[in-house]
């Protein structure tokens, strides 16, 4: 039986949580972007040991960055300032060092935070330098590698983990997550489906609601997220609640708004002030024209996770409470962030607002170099129409909605593009289904698109 059908299979024993939580890229995730180069490589790691003799002042920076002090008071902060106390009293043991880089991931995915994964990096560099084939270590770097949107160099490094351990499950998840991000669909889908057979649990039921959903199945992804949450760890909530706000996208690309924000709530339940979720309410709260209540919910996720994506969000919900030079300072962060650390989500801006086509393009045609997954695939093709490329668009349209993918925005990129090309019937049909399917799926384009069928002024 092929994977893309037996991955679609919802196993009736629940799992147990996986030892390390879950690293699945949000395609809109989706993104959470981090500068490759500022992250410490394993390569670059020195070979002195994780205990404080004879360090080089590179060796004493890396230390200081996986011990620094956290900041905030949760339960995860209370526990890698435990682990750090423990390390400083005796550095030598191995196992804490891997916990406090497992802490540091927690946190970093807590507070939708990219930066923590530098911390993260610099214990799993300090751990190779000590020990080179420690595979939780490896692991370690192999899930900040694919944070850092390394996509190559995080499938290199869990294909020679899974050479020493066939079943390691971790690599395995980094292999399907990066797998995805590279554009090798049938290959992600094929890794997943090994984690899946293997082991059950929240990663694999996460990983299978995901590729469901990419393959323009929601009922069977609604399977798959709830199968997730039924075996998440009640010890630590976060997967949960990611499950949670995975699961809301569905309803909400949909068009379920009341729907979308029950999950947004729960997720909110089950980890207080929880970024991702207060970013899908203030999605609803946009749609539902609480324009000033959207722009609140924006910034509480803005403060603690200053995302790209999300400083978009908040521009737009300021705007359309008509604050224009808060809106104008948020769409300026946009352009900050996005230069810095996520392209993708920048060239998405541009173009969504049809502003400077040719930044768009180029900045879409850098990302592509080491990512081309669905959605980066989206936005050269949405970029290319903004250039007036539209046979270039066509080709690209059509590849990120091969696998059956029906989110709005990429029907309603796809009806415009059709459009363009004189094609009006066919055009018009994929623009209607897109608001059909969500009639708030995104301002601009949700404004373009009535515009295009001449129902909007």
């Amino acid at each position: 039986m092929p994977p893309s059908e037996r991955i679609s299979r919802t196993p009736s024993r629940r799992a147990l949580a996986a030892l390390l939580v879950l690293v699945i890229p949000a395609c809109n995730k989706a993104a959470q972007d981090t500068p490759t180069a500022s992250i410490p490589s394993a390569a670059a790691a020195p070979s002195a040991s994780v205990a404080p003799p004879a360090q080089d002042e590179a060796t004493r920076t890396t230390r200081a960055l996986a011990l620094q002090k956290p900041s905030g008071s949760s339960t995860v902060d209370k526990e890698i300032e435990i682990l750090v106390r423990r390390i400083e009293k005796t550095p030598e043991p191995i196992d804490p060092w891997i916990l406090l880089g497992r802490a540091w991931v927690r946190k970093a995915r807590y507070e939708a935070d990219p930066g923590y994964y530098l911390n993260a990096g610099a214990v799993a560099d300090l751990v190779l330098g000590r020990e080179p084939k420690n595979r939780p270590a490896r692991n370690l770097r192999a899930a900040v590698l694919l944070e850092s949107h390394a996509f190559v160099e995080a499938k290199d490094l869990a294909e020679q983990i899974l050479a020493d351990d066939p079943d390691d499950l971790l690599a395995l998840g980094t292999k399907a997550d990066a797998e995805l991000e590279l554009g090798a669909f049938d290959a992600a889908l094929s890794t997943a489906q090994r984690l899946m057979d293997l082991k059950p649990s929240l990663p694999a039921y996460g990983r299978a609601g995901l590729l469901r959903w990419l393959q323009g199945d929601p009922a069977a992804a609604k399977k798959n997220y709830r199968a997730a949450m039924d075996a998440s760890d009640p010890r630590d909530p976060e997967p949960f609640a990611w499950v949670l706000v995975e699961a809301a996208k569905v309803f909400w690309h949909e068009g379920d708004v009341d729907g979308a924000d029950k999950g947004f709530d729960r997720a909110l339940s089950a980890v207080a002030e929880y970024p991702p979720a207060l970013v899908g309410k203030a999605r609803v709260a946009l749609a539902k024209g609480d324009a000033k209540r959207a722009a609140e919910l924006a910034a509480r996720a803005f403060a603690k996770g200053p995302l790209c994506e999300t400083a978009w969000l908040l521009g737009d919900a300021r705007k359309a409470a008509g604050d224009e030079k808060g809106a104008a300072e948020a769409y300026k962060r946009v352009a900050e962030i996005g230069r810095a650390t996520d392209k993708r989500t920048l060239a998405a801006f541009l173009a969504a607002k049809d502003k400077d086509p040719d930044e768009a393009l180029a900045l879409i045609r850098e990302e592509i170099k080491a990512r081309k997954g669905i959605h980066t695939t989206d936005v050269l093709a949405w970029a290319l129409y903004r250039k007036g490329d539209f046979a270039a668009a066509r080709k690209e349209s059509d590849a990120a909605r091969a696998h059956g993918t029906r989110e709005p925005v990429l029907l309603f990129h796809a009806g415009a593009i059709r459009i363009a090309q004189g094609e009006k019937k066919e055009g018009e049909k994929l623009v209607r289904e897109a608001l059909a399917m969500n009639p708030h799926f995104e301002p601009n384009a949700a404004a373009e698109a009535k515009k295009l069928l001449g129902e909007g002024g």
